[in-house]
């Protein structure tokens, strides 16, 4: 094989900063920290990492990791390695355990952030990408233009079966175009799946009958991998058209296994990213983090949302559903809908169209929906309200004068 695949960092050192990259360029393939038998200059030639770029840039001032070794002040670096493909061949572990590996704990690296990775062909032949994406998504789910609106089951846990197609029944009544079920809630034994599944699908299937039009529903399947998959056919063979994973949770090779057995959307859920990218210095960046899971085959993605209840500024969230809405190769685009969540209203419409400038993704507000002061459906019908108002580029104020619903909303939750 002479293809490579490469990963760009922000680095920050203490030390001789070409000495840290030779360092974790060789803890990452050919070397170690003493030299070896065997590890002749053709082998290195051969299986080595390369540095193919080091460029100082600002420095964002925070600490140090502890035990950073290195005697001059810590200094941020732009830093692209590259490794040939034969070293691991196109495995989405094995590249994890080489882009990442044990890079955070070695003494010259007081900060090492993975802003991008940058994959050959092979990757894209032997991992198929999501089977629905967008189109996929909107053909199955009716919504032929503007967002899904949807919302999540709340409250979280706690709900019966009964309890949970309740809730389904008013907001397939309302309208709702798009349902999942929190990623607390997966098979309980205050709300065991097979039972939960069985009542929301009864609900979804008449409301399907009347209206002509299924309303997707994101069953949370989190498990083992034989679980999963289990579920999935559960699913799938109760005429359902969606299913969902916590990513981190079943991690990639979970995930792909799903993939390769499924016949529905995989709506995947990032609960758990903000330990791994919440440090500006440290872990993952969001566009890194994704090519992974949109590589092993997801085709909805979380990507938090404009003013919301996490510490997430806007312009990160606005990047990342964006990274989603972008080509991963130009061959093979892989493009997934973004996932908008977490304390969004009828407020945050216009601001997410216009920042993004795009309505290919899935709105999703629980509170906003749930909590509005007329009740479900009255929720459903102000967040459609509000989106159209944006498409459109009505004022919100103004969409709100025209509708007591919207008005109501934009009260309760201004």
């Amino acid at each position: 094989m002479s293809e490579r695949f490469s990963a760009n960092y922000v680095l920050r050192t203490l030390d001789d900063a070409d000495r840290a990259a030779g360092i974790i360029a060789g803890e990452q393939s050919s070397g170690t920290f003493v030299s070896t038998p065997g590890e002749d200059e053709a082998l290195k030639a051969r299986s080595a990492a390369r540095v193919e770029m080091l460029e100082e840039i600002e420095d964002a001032g925070g600490p140090a990791l502890p035990g950073s070794a290195g005697n001059g002040p810590i200094r941020s670096w732009r830093l692209r390695l590259s490794w040939p493909l034969e070293n691991i061949g196109p495995s989405i572990p094995n590249l994890i355990a080489t882009v990442a590996g044990n890079l955070g704990e070695l003494k010259q690296v007081a900060g090492l952030k993975i802003t991008d990775l940058d994959l050959p062909p092979s990757f894209f032949g032997t991992y198929p990408g999501p089977a629905f994406g967008i189109e996929g998504t909107r053909r199955l789910s009716g919504v032929t233009k503007g967002p899904l609106i949807g919302t999540i089951i709340k409250p979280s846990v706690g709900l019966t079966p009964a309890g949970t197609a309740e809730l389904v029944e008013e907001l397939c009544a309302g309208g709702i175009d798009f349902i999942k079920d929190d990623e607390l809630q997966a098979d309980g034994p205050r709300c065991p799946f097979e039972e939960r599944l069985a009542a929301v699908m009864d609900v979804i299937d008449r409301h399907a009958d009347r209206t002509g039009r299924k309303v997707m529903y994101a069953a949370n399947i989190t498990g083992e991998i034989d679980e999963m998959q289990r579920r999935h056919d559960l699913v799938a063979n109760r005429g359902g058209t969606c299913v969902m994973v916590s990513l981190n949770c079943v991690g990639p090779a979970g995930v792909t296994a799903l993939r390769r057995a499924s016949h529905l959307p995989i709506h995947a859920h990032r609960n758990g990213w903000g330990i791994l990218g919440r440090a500006p210095d440290n872990g993952w960046s969001y566009p890194a983090w994704a090519t992974l899971w949109r590589l092993a085959g997801v085709d909805h993605m979380h990507v938090n949302g404009l003013t919301n209840k996490f510490w997430e500024p806007d312009d990160s969230v606005i990047r990342s559903a964006r990274h989603c809405l972008s080509p991963l190769h130009p061959d093979h685009p892989y493009t997934v809908m973004p996932v908008f969540s977490s304390g969004q209203t009828v407020l945050q419409a216009a601001p997410t169209f216009a920042q993004l400038g795009s309505a290919d993704l899935i709105f999703c507000a629980g509170g906003g929906v749930v909590a509005h002061p007329a009740g479900v459906a009255a929720g459903v019908t102000s967040l459609r309200q509000a989106w159209e108002a944006a498409e459109a580029g009505v004022p919100l104020a103004e969409a709100a004068s025209r509708s007591a619903l919207l008005q109501q909303a934009v009260e309760k939750f201004s």
